[in-house]
Formats: C-alpha cells, structure tokens, sequence
C-alpha cells in the first residue's frame, strides 16, 4: 500500500494542476474583455488577477482531492465530482471579491 502524506512529495506537482485550473478563467475574462469594444481599463486588472488565483487554488486541490488524497475506487469519483463542485465554488468567491472591490458587483 502506498504511503499517502497530505502534501505530494514534490509540490511542482501542484504547478500543472494549478495552472491549468487559472487558465481557464484567464482565457474567458481574456475573451471577453478583448471582444468589448471599449478600451482596457485599469479597474480590469482586478479581476484579470484575483480570478484566475481562483481558478488555481481550485485546479491545485481538484489535483489533491482526486489523485493524490482518494485515488482509486468510488472515493475517487466522489472526490472528482466534490472538488469540481468545489472549483467553480473558488471561481465564484474569487469573482465576487475581485468585482466588489471594484464596485462592479451591482
């Protein structure tokens, strides 16, 4: 039986995961700003970065939660569906905190 730690032995395992999980959110507010007709506006940067630490903080323990902590059986399906539920929970949060400091979440 493998030894399971709480943390992967090296964490440049959680960059991938992690990057994967910010890239997503980056490309959509990317796509939509960019189709918007009207110019970048520093008020923007807000959320082009508090998001996508979102989108990583949620990829990273999508990663822990579905391959590291539960990695076989039906745990593993349940860790999968739970910590995707829980991505765009951290996608959620981390947009309403980057457009209430802006004043943008009316």
């Amino acid at each position: 039986m493998k030894k399971t730690t709480f943390l992967p032995e090296f964490l440049k395992e959680l960059i991938l995961p992690a990057a994967l999980g910010a890239s997503l959110p980056l490309a959509w507010l990317l796509l939509l700003i960019l189709t918007k007709e009207d110019l970048f506006e520093s008020w923007m940067y807000y959320p082009l970065t508090i998001i996508p630490i979102g989108g990583a903080i949620g990829g990273a323990f999508f990663y822990l939660m579905g391959f590291h902590w539960f990695s076989e059986g039906k745990s593993k399906l349940i860790a999968i569906i739970f910590s995707t539920i829980l991505y765009f929970v951290c996608l959620w949060f981390s947009a309403v905190t980057a457009f209430a400091i802006t004043g943008h979440w009316n």
